[in-house]
């Protein structure tokens, strides 16, 4: 079947087509992203400005357009950090799907994590032994671990490099104090989900996912996106640590310009640096797999782990209540 995966962050609205059936290997078709900044459009009380929905509703009426026109058979649509941190995303959920006929659901945090870790397990399989899985998104932090394809352990925090970006730093590029202050603000936050992931047992391997995983990877000497995907790419803690002591003392603007960094996130590499090395010092890792699955790949094997010709019922929503729930058809959702 054809499948449009509609990812909802906070930085980019993000359609993916694939086609996969159950047991297979999902095959990217299409892309499309549109750089919305969700997250930049929450006022001062936390609510979705009008300009922020008008623009959502926008973009997801264009990208069910083009879902419809690539021949998808359903369009599997969900909302990260942006919208469930908004104060009024019940409102601006019923209004996508009045005027879009999109049905957008809203995933917990802990919920990204273990769909993000059911995607790496599926990419490296079981001689991977136990997984440590961290993901650095907009908005926050996903962290998994454990030994099976349902991680023993799963956790969300609010510390996307967006965020911390917005709510950390007053300075381009950021000060020493702003630096300082923030990486004593993430020892804290990540002490405690450290020891819970810890209790999980040693992992025998470490994996980043996500944009700034990538990203950070490339600035440390791994392969570009153009040697494919199979390609092996690791980032060291030594590797982090001289970077992070490098990209800290340049503006945005000089950040975009270097190999791998791409404009519209080029802002938030400094916080995203600093997340991933607190995050490795927390805990204990020297080295990072990079996984070119993430999020998206792992709400498309759940959903085809589901699919036997008859049922069509996303058990994962029991799993994990607030998943992406019952299935229904492309058709459906659009009508109603």
């Amino acid at each position: 079947m054809r499948l449009g995966v509609l990812d909802v962050g906070s930085n980019t609205v993000h359609l993916l087509v694939v086609d996969a059936h159950r047991g297979g290997h999902p095959t990217p078709m299409t892309s499309e992203k549109d750089q919305l900044r969700l997250a930049e459009h929450l006022d001062d009380a936390g609510a979705l400005t009008r300009a922020g929905a008008d623009a959502l509703v926008r973009t997801v009426a264009k990208a069910s357009r083009s879902a419809e026109a690539a021949g998808c058979n359903d369009l599997l649509a969900f909302a990260t950090s942006a919208l469930r941190d908004a104060t009024n995303s019940a409102a601006v959920l019923a209004r996508v799907s009045s005027e879009t006929g999109v049905a957008l659901q809203v995933l917990p945090g802990e919920d990204e994590a273990r769909y993000t870790f059911l995607a790496v397990r599926r990419w490296y399989g079981w001689s991977a032994g136990r997984l440590l899985v961290l993901d650095i998104g907009g908005g926050s932090l996903e962290l998994a671990a454990g030994r099976d394809e349902h991680p023993a352990a799963a956790a969300s925090l609010p510390l996307g490099a967006g965020r911390l970006t917005r709510e950390w730093f007053r300075s381009d590029p950021p000060s020493r104090r702003e630096i300082d202050v923030l990486r004593q603000h993430l020892d804290a936050q990540l002490e405690p989900v450290a020891r819970k992931l810890r209790r999980v047992g040693e992992p025998e391997l470490a994996v980043g996912t996500s944009k700034t995983f990538r990203s950070l990877a490339r600035l440390t000497g791994a392969a570009p996106s153009s040697a494919g995907p199979r390609t092996r790419r690791v980032l060291t803690d030594v590797g982090l640590r001289q970077l992070a002591a490098f990209i800290t003392r340049m503006s945005s603007e000089d950040l975009a310009e270097l190999e791998g960094v791409s404009t519209s996130r080029a802002h938030q590499l400094v916080a995203g640096a600093l997340v991933a090395e607190a995050a490795m010092r927390a805990l204990n890792l020297t080295q990072l797999e990079i996984c070119p699955w993430a999020l998206r790949e792992g709400v498309i094997l759940r959903r085809l782990d589901t699919l036997d010709g008859t049922a069509q019922i996303d058990r994962s929503a029991q799993d994990s209540p607030g998943g992406l729930g019952r299935l229904t058809t492309y058709e459906a959702r659009c009508t109603g």
